[in-house]
This record gives C-alpha cells, structure tokens and sequence, in this order.
C-alpha cells in the first residue's frame, strides 16, 4: 500500500501571540524637545558649576572652609533665566558675596543672552537684518524670540563699543603702517551706493598687528585719507619708520603733509600691475619677470643698475609703461633700507589686502548695508574676530 504522507501544517496562533509588539517612535517633534531639555539640563548644571568654581577662586576657599587665605564670605544666590545654543533656561543659581565683587564671567550681570549669542543677534541687527527677522531666526536656533527692545540694546551696545574703540588711546611709535581701502554698497534712501572704508593697520615694535582706525568716504580722495591720519596722530600715533601704501594721488599728498618725515614704500604688486597694464598681452610675460628682477637684486646698487636697464630698453617700445614705472622710482626701493628679514613683509600691502580678504568672506552675505554706521560697526565687529599672526619686526 502506498505511504500516506502527512500535510506539513505551520500553527500560527503560537507564533503570533510571541511576536513582542513594535515599539512605538516618539513623535519626530517631541523626540526633538526631548532632546532639547536634556541639554538644557546638562548646560545649567555645567553654568552652575563653573559660577561656584569662580566665586570659590575669587574667596580663595571652598565651602565651609577656614584657611588665613580667605578674601571674601558667600551670600547666598538669586536665580536667573539664560538665553543659550541649547534655549531658555529657567532658575539658573547665581551666587553671590558679600562684599558684591563676584563678577560672572559666563555671563554679563544683566545680560538675558549668552555672550556668542547676544554678538550674533547684534551682527545680524546692524547687518540690516530687520528685528522681526531677527526674532524669526532666534525662534527657530533657539525657541526664544528675544524682544525689539532687546535687540536694539544690543546693537546699541555694540556701537558704543565701537565707538569708544575709535577714541582709544593709540601707542606713540609704529614700526609699519599699512594704508589701503575696501569698498561696500551702502543703501541711501532708495539706491545703494558705493562707499570706501579706509584703513590704517599697523605693526607695533614687538611686530603685533593692529587696525588704528576706519573712516567711510563716498570716494577715495586727500581729504578722506587726511582725516583718517589727523585721527591717528591725534589719538598718540605720531612715529612711523614706514609707510606702505599704492599710488593714489590723494592718499600720497596726505601722508606729505602730515607724515612727511617717514619713508614710503609703494606696494610692488600695485606698481607692477600698473607697468604691465601698458604693455601687450604677449610680451607681458618676458616684461614682468624683468621687472621682478628689479626688486629681487640682493643691495639697492644692484636694483638700480637693473632698473636703469629695464628703462634704457623699454624707453622707446612701451613710453607709458617706462613713465609708470619711473614716476614712483624713489619710493620702489625703500625696502632695502630695512632689515632683510622684514622684505617680504613691507614690499607689498599683502598684509591689509590679507585683512580686507577675510573681512570680505565673512560679510559676503550682506549685499547691502542699510545705514553708513551699521557698515563701519560690522565692519569693526568682523576684524575683532580675526587674528592678525605677529611679525619679526
């Protein structure tokens, strides 16, 4: 008889009562808040313990403790509210002494924004960002929408700062001084002009770099670059072993008037630009690395042998080029006057040009500053934030 073959049955009612049920997701926003409050812990316990860390610097002991070292006794606290990366926190404990000395460094006393934070609302302010945008951006980063009032006392703040910094005292003696300007749009009335800020940047006696002062000018003209150097002699400024600057015309009769006993060097690039601008496209190559030959001679003697050279053959081909070139002649070669080591550094304005390059990458997104101080303010407010490398002077 043939083999009966049993029907493979699979029982279902065991299997599906062991299957464990999905877990269910949090809510995409509510995993987000989550998230959020979680951090807002953490920073306001890390807030917390930094302020007592201070306070027991600034007493020299710790809590409860008896030491001949003691400057101060605790007072208690007060709670706050803090406006972080992270949001709002509520009731963070501030200590207090005493005496009232314990200034907070994680914050200022009345301060609702984190330092990094209440800056980027003030540049974002003074940028033309208008207050209601602000407040959307805030929104949105941080979940609190800081006030119209609070904003503009922000931006207020930062222009007083500004201010204050173009009065500072400046030191008596510089050993270089950079001069250049950078051109913006700055909105007046209905049209968007462009405006000049000039600069002055220089480089002290221990080689540290530093922006003396800014003016804003419709154009670049003597008037404008007397203004700013009666603005640096007048702030303590007086001695300069070098200026550096390119050939505008006003620019040079401003530095004769009120600096003419320093020496210029004219910037290099700018002038060999200008030689190789009357000179044909083809022959530009073979001219400019005549001309670089100039400069590269190892003693002033030797670069003026090539530079009579340079102007015997090129006199009657390229008349312009030549009479670019040799209007400037007593103040191409004022960098052998100086230290070797200091060449590389004083024959070009590559140091302001450098500056003016980073400012321009950070302000890039703003196409149009609304008012004159907002640009020279967020202009001031960029460069604080750059770190100018130091030089061997």
């Amino acid at each position: 008889m043939p083999v009966s073959k049993k029907k493979r049955t699979t029982s279902t009612g065991n299997s599906a009562s062991s299957e464990s049920p999905s877990p269910v997701l949090p809510d995409h926003q509510e995993f987000h808040q989550h998230l959020r409050a979680l951090a807002q812990k953490a920073v306001k316990q890390v807030i917390e313990l930094v302020m007592q860390e201070e306070l027991e610097a600034l007493l020299q002991a710790s809590w409860g403790e008896c030491t001949p070292k003691r400057k101060g006794y605790r007072n208690g606290s007060y709670t706050r509210d803090l406006i972080t990366a992270t949001g709002k926190i509520e009731d963070v404990i501030v200590p207090r002494d005493r005496e009232g000395a314990f200034q907070i460094q994680t914050f200022e006393r009345y301060s609702r924004f984190e330092p990094h934070i209440a800056d980027g609302l003030t540049q974002m302010f003074v940028s033309g960002t208008s207050t209601h945008k602000v407040g959307d951006v805030a929104q949105t980063l941080l979940g609190v929408a800081p006030s119209a009032s609070t904003i503009s006392r922000l931006n207020q703040t930062l222009t007083e700062q500004f201010e204050a910094w173009r009065e500072r005292r400046l030191q008596d003696h510089y050993r270089i001084l950079y001069l250049d300007g950078v051109h913006f749009s700055i909105r007046h009335g209905d049209q968007a002009d462009s405006t000049i800020i000039l600069v002055a940047l220089g480089v002290d006696t221990r080689g540290n770099k530093e922006v003396l002062a800014l003016r804003a000018c419709a154009e670049e003209s003597k008037e404008g670059w007397a203004s700013l150097l009666h603005e640096v002699r007048r702030r303590g400024a007086t001695q300069m072993d070098l200026i550096v600057s390119d050939g505008h015309d006003g620019l040079i009769a401003s530095v004769k008037d009120l600096f003419s006993a320093t020496p210029r060097q004219r910037c290099l690039v700018h002038k060999q630009r200008n030689v190789l601008n009357a000179v044909p496209r083809r022959e530009r190559a073979d001219v400019q690395a005549e001309l670089g030959g100039i400069w590269e001679q190892a003693t002033k003697q030797e670069a003026l042998i090539h530079l009579a050279a340079f102007q015997a053959k090129y006199t009657q081909r390229y008349p312009e080029a030549v009479r670019s070139l040799m209007e400037d002649a007593d103040h191409l070669l004022t960098f052998y006057e100086f230290p070797v080591s200091l060449f590389r550094y004083i024959q070009t304005t590559n140091a302001i040009e450098s500056l003016f390059s980073n400012v321009r990458q950070r302000t890039d997104q703003i196409d149009v500053f609304t008012t004159e101080t907002s640009c020279l303010t967020i202009v001031w407010a960029t460069i604080q934030d750059i770190r100018l490398h130091k030089i061997s002077v």
